[in-house]
């Protein structure tokens, strides 16, 4: 089952909790399945890797985790502010992402023929 979620790759996103609250990134990965996304700079955590061959550096590595989509917030690209997103079909069959609070296009979704 494939729960959807209300931002898309590339995206900028502001963080709603933890310990980076208020911080913007960009969404680096969306995962529909979990309902998580990977937002560039946050939620870092150290992973402690070896070497499964023998040109592959084994270390701690820092990589960023998963954060669940109901704690990021989209931010507008025209105002600027964190924003919830309001769709709307187009009279081609196409739907648009809009901020809610000025009423800015995001983008246009392409809808696949079913």
């Amino acid at each position: 089952m494939n729960n959807k979620v209300h931002v898309k790759r590339g995206d900028t996103v502001v963080l709603l909790t933890g310990k980076k609250e208020g911080k913007k990134g960009k969404v680096l990965e969306v995962n529909t399945k979990d309902g998580t996304v990977i937002v560039e700079g946050m939620n870092i955590v150290k992973k402690h890797q070896k070497a499964r061959s023998q040109y592959q550096q084994s270390g701690i590595i820092e990589k960023e985790a998963p954060i669940h989509a109901s704690n990021v917030m989209l931010v507008c690209p025209k105002c600027g502010k964190p924003t919830r997103v309001r769709r709307r079909v187009l009279e081609n069959g196409e739907k648009n992402r809009e901020c809610k609070k000025c009423n800015a296009t995001i983008d246009v979704i392409k809808e696949a023929k079913k």
